[in-house]
């Protein structure tokens, strides 16, 4: 048979350790699951693709022409332990066409090495494995003079298995993604900012087969909600795209403003993760999802003592899952640059819409409880009312480009009004007309202004300034801002 006749490639699955011993009902259900997910996905690159499901494995046969797609999307399916490439070779019925097969294939692999022949077989068959194994070997070193045959310590181990009249060669081994099948350990909805730790949470839940939903807290970012809508496309295309998820966008702007007026400064951080916590609950509970995820990890920052973490939980009947809670940072950093998102979280505009001074790491229930009360929750109501919900898969339609504001340095180059929006009380000293308006006023307070001048929006990174003259520009159609960036 010569190598022009092999037309389709073969991938044999093999499945997380975990499902294998799991009991016959849930194991018979996750398979099924897994082989969904796979003709879905292998569906959307040709409809040429087959799979057939087995108790112990799943193959997929696809043309030649799109193997590198078949195998890229099957390593990063969740319930994926193991990927093996084989050839295939059909209408097989003696030992002599098998050792003819193999040689041809295989010859030039063991090249000037030490090599073993190792065989699996099933069905009705006049000879046993280890007869295909001692055969087949004795022909390939009859064939290649320069090869040797090492039974325990061999360079090269040929792999074959035959199936009925089938024949199967392993020619390579991947490891892959792991975990459970997505769709088969129900929903939850991950509290996305776009950064190293939200990212990598959401990519261990897809991977343990939890369908993950996304939803964002904009703080009034235009550019920070586009960056973040990138990376969940991102997540959900490479690990979930067998199913439809939700990104949900809810406008946090004025309940971070009425934190400032209703707070004391040291529980403004716990505060906010609170109310975040109680927004994603209202939706989960629309959405009849279980369960809210954060990208938290212990002692990471000041909210996220065990205390405080404690307390945040307080403001939700959901349950919580931290995927990341015993994770240090060079850990979620190396797990975001294996699975890709390293790139999206070091250009993401990281941005707090409430930075305490002081922040308490250790709280009080009974000041909770009464900071608590002081905020008026209706401005939550309406902020959880007026969210947007986008089918995750339709982000790609949603996503334009933002072009940069533009960046002053010199102030004399025009007739500016430098404004500094940073929330701290003091302002920065220039050589033209100065104001300070913290950016949880902008909103309200650029409108009273006179239209008729340029402003330069200042904060000491240039991130809050860049994302809300966007967002004035591009919400409130105000074509009058820049940012200033001193040299």
């Amino acid at each position: 048979m010569e190598m022009s006749q092999i037309k389709t490639q073969k991938f044999i699955i093999k499945f997380f350790p975990e499902i294998m011993i799991k009991g016959t009902s849930a194991k018979r259900q996750m398979v099924a699951q897994l082989h969904g997910n796979i003709q879905k996905l292998t569906r959307k690159i040709s409809e040429e693709i087959t799979s057939r499901k087995f108790f112990d494995k799943i193959e997929v046969v696809c043309p030649i022409d799109v193997v590198t797609e078949t195998r890229q999307v099957l390593l990063e399916t969740p319930g994926v332990e193991q990927v093996l490439e084989a050839l295939q070779f059909d209408k097989i019925t003696t030992i002599d066409e098998i050792k003819v097969i193999v040689n041809e294939q295989m010859a030039k692999e063991i090249q000037g090495k030490a090599f073993v022949v190792r065989a699996k077989r099933s069905g009705t068959h006049s000879f046993k494995s280890t007869q295909i194994e001692q055969t087949v070997g004795g022909y390939m070193l009859s064939r290649n003079s320069d090869s040797t045959v090492d039974l325990h310590n061999p360079e090269v181990t040929i792999r074959i298995e035959l199936v009925d009249n089938q024949l199967n060669i392993i020619t390579l081994k991947h490891k892959g993604l792991g975990g459970f099948p997505l769709g088969t350990q129900g929903d939850i909805l991950s509290l996305m900012s776009g950064g190293f730790d939200s990212t990598v949470a959401s990519y261990l839940t897809m991977k343990r087969g939890v369908k993950t939903h996304f939803i964002f807290f904009n703080l009034g970012g235009v550019a920070h909600e586009i960056g973040v809508k990138q990376v969940a496309f991102y997540l959900w295309n490479k690990f979930g795209s067998s199913h439809k998820v939700s990104f949900i966008s809810v406008p946090f702007d004025d309940v971070v403003t009425e934190i400032f007026r209703s707070t004391s400064e040291s529980y403004m951080g716990v505060t906010l993760k609170r109310l975040m916590l109680k927004a994603a609950e209202k939706i989960a509970d629309e959405m009849k999802i279980d369960a809210v995820m954060t990208g938290e990890s212990v002692a990471q920052v000041s909210s996220q003592t065990l205390r405080n973490l404690a307390l945040i939980d307080q403001a939700t009947n959901k349950l919580v899952l931290r995927p990341l809670s015993t994770m240090n940072k060079p850990e979620i950093m190396d797990i975001a640059n294996q699975i890709g998102t390293r790139r999206f979280a070091e250009t993401m505009p990281e941005y707090c819409g409430v930075i305490s001074k002081n922040p308490v790491t250790h709280g009080s229930y009974d000041r909770m409880e009464k900071e608590a009360k002081k905020f008026d929750y209706s401005v939550l109501d309406t902020a959880v009312e007026n969210a947007i919900k986008t089918d995750v898969n339709d982000i790609v339609n949603d996503i334009e480009e933002i072009g940069q504001m533009e960046v002053v340095s010199d102030l004399s180059s025009g007739n500016y009004t430098v404004i500094d929006i940073r929330q701290s009380d003091d302002c920065i000293e220039t050589s033209c007309e100065t104001l300070k308006i913290p950016f949880y006023k902008l909103k309200n307070e650029f409108k009273k202004l006179p239209q008729n001048k340029e402003y330069l929006f200042y904060c000491e990174k240039g991130i809050l300034s860049q994302l809300h003259a966007q967002y004035l520009r591009d919400a409130e159609n105000c074509k009058n801002i820049k940012v200033y960036r001193p040299l």
